[in-house]
């Protein structure tokens, strides 16, 4: 049995909503990166150079979709929904431990958002790509 193609939304239903997706993804992108570094700046307690390594580490996964999210590409928010998972599974890591509680949860909920705006900004993003292009 052929399985019809279902039509594209219109593009005055798609733009708002790619707005407001967008905005979510960078908004917890920020706030992400504010949080590692505040965490790893101000309540770790971590000596000296192995301070700057760590924060490296943890940062330069965001410091890669930076550029690409921050311009609007579709395919870095659809690699930051990949990418954002390791820093789900440091927040729910985190959050078991009583003296990282606030830390992981705040990890945990800003990863989950970040996933579900990039998500969204990615799938609605190539339906009005598709659709000016002339797909129906």
């Amino acid at each position: 049995m052929a399985r019809t193609a279902k039509p594209l939304p219109a593009l005055d239903w798609l733009q708002p909503r790619m707005t407001l997706s967008r905005g979510v993804t960078l908004l917890s992108f920020f706030a992400l990166a504010a949080v590692l570094l505040a965490w790893t700046l101000l309540f770790a307690n971590i000596p000296g150079t192995l301070l700057w390594v760590i924060l490296g580490l943890q940062l330069a996964p965001l410091l890669l979709l930076a550029p690409g999210l921050i311009m609007g590409n579709a395919r870095a928010h659809a690699w930051a929904c990949f990418v954002v998972n390791l820093y789900f599974i440091q927040g729910v890591l985190a959050a078991f431990d009583p003296s990282k509680a606030l830390f992981g949860w705040s990890l945990t909920l800003l990863s989950f958002t970040l996933f579900c705006g990039a998500l969204m900004y990615t799938r609605w993003r190539f339906q009005y790509d598709r659709k000016l292009a002339g797909e129906s």
